[in-house]
Formats: structure tokens, C-alpha cells, sequence
């Protein structure tokens, strides 16, 4: 799943149907027009993405890369080669005192099409077997329960509501060893 790649030192993780680069300043324009979809930022911030915002965003996952090895990935469609969602193993709220959470967004074009929930395992993979992180947390607008059944069929439980980015969230969460064992039986 995860391969070198000359390019970066940081690992390109690969999937049946996406390659999950290190988000770099060759992937603005895709992710610009992402996070400037009203419907992709709904849950996320309310609003759309300023460009500004897009460059500060991208300056800060490459140092999180640099800094603690694990950021944001570009997910680049095998067949189009276009970006159709990020995600991210980064610590909550963007806080390194908090613990490591699992996130992601898409083009509402590929929605429905379990494009999150492969990249998701593949992400959470990475970071079980290769980090070797205890746990994960993902949190999500309680309103948002396409994420919710994304989270759930990760083997993520549900943990409650708790105040995650300046919102009320509903939070879940999975332990190494429980994605460990659901990995041996698949």
C-alpha cells in the first residue's frame, strides 16, 4: 500500500483506485477548487476557501510533513489523474499537544462511490502499521452522517460529543489493537 517515491521523502500511499500524495504546491489548483465548493465545506468550515487561504493551508501541511512526518495527502485519481479529495492524519484541532485524528473531504462528484472509506483505510493503515500510533480520533459536524458511516465501517466507536474546532462534534475512535485484529481477519 504505501511506496517510495523519489520525489519526497514523505510515502505515497496507493489504493485500487488512488494515489495518496503529500500535499505540495503542485496540488493548489485542485485543492483550491475542493475546499471552494460550498458543498464540500459545509460540515467542514461553513463557508468556501479563500485562495489566500489554500496557500497558508498547503505552507502548513508541508512543514507538518517536515516537522512530524504525517500531514495531509492529495488524492489523485489512477484514471484522471486529477485531485478528487485530501485527507489527513494530523494531531486535532492542529494542536500537537491533542492526539492524531483521521479526516477527509471529496468532490461531491465522487461521493457515494467509497472513495473515503478507501482512502481512509489507507491512511489509517499508515498509521497503525507504519507510525504506529495507539489510537486515531475523527470528528465530525454531527450533521455530517455520511463521515459518521465512514468512520464506522474504519471500526471506528462512536465516543460522544466534545467541542473540536469551535463546535459541538461527534467524535469517534479506534485503538491499534482493534484495527490491528480487524486487519488479520480481512
Amino acid at each position: 500500500m504505501t511506496s517510495a517515491d523519489p520525489s519526497t521523502p514523505f510515502p505515497v500511499l496507493r489504493t485500487a483506485r488512488l494515489r495518496l500524495e503529500p500535499l505540495d504546491d503542485c496540488h493548489y489548483d485542485g485543492l483550491q477548487h475542493l475546499n471552494s465548493m460550498p458543498e464540500v465545506m459545509r460540515y467542514i468550515s461553513g463557508r468556501p476557501e479563500t485562495a489566500a487561504e489554500t496557500v497558508a493551508i498547503i505552507a502548513r501541511v508541508k512543514d507538518n510533513w517536515r516537522t512530524f512526518g504525517y500531514g495531509w495527502w492529495a488524492f489523485i485519481d489512477h484514471a484522471s489523474g486529477q485531485l478528487i479529495g485530501a485527507g489527513c492524519i494530523q494531531h486535532l484541532a492542529r494542536d500537537a499537544a491533542n492526539p492524531l485524528e483521521i479526516g477527509w473531504r471529496l468532490l461531491p462528484a465522487t461521493w457515494g462511490q467509497g472513495y473515503a472509506s478507501e482512502a481512509a483505510r489507507a491512511m489509517a493503515g499508515h498509521a497503525f502499521e507504519v507510525l504506529r500510533v495507539p489510537r486515531l480520533l475523527a470528528v465530525c459536524n454531527q450533521d455530517n452522517s455520511a463521515s459518521a458511516r465512514v468512520m464506522q465501517r474504519l471500526g471506528m466507536s462512536y465516543r460522544g460529543i466534545e467541542r473540536w474546532y469551535d463546535i459541538d462534534t461527534s467524535v469517534y475512535a479506534i485503538e491499534r489493537e482493534a484495527w490491528l485484529a480487524r486487519a488479520a481477519l480481512n
